[in-house]
């Protein structure tokens, strides 16, 4: 698998702390290797719009889709509680 980040994602990213963005790119190397890693707590977000979540820590997610063999990153943001 491949990851793409979209242009907002991007810019989340770059916002984001830096032991956020630490935290991120561990899990994104997970994500490569398997969608269903504990870690990650992958789940489809939104069916319709074939969004999926996944963890980066417990308070931080972020977003992406699936096309073909390539995760298309959309959004990392705080889990609002």
């Amino acid at each position: 698998m491949k990851i793409r980040q979209t242009t907002h994602f991007a810019r989340a990213y770059s916002k984001a702390p830096k032991e956020i963005r630490d935290a991120f790119d561990k899990q994104s190397l997970l994500l490569i290797k398997n969608l269903r890693h504990p870690s990650l707590r992958a789940k489809k977000y939104d069916e319709g719009k074939d969004r999926w979540q996944a963890r980066v820590t417990g308070s931080w997610r972020f977003f992406f889709k699936i096309d073909g063999d390539t995760y298309i990153l959309q959004d990392i943001t705080r889990h609002p509680k």
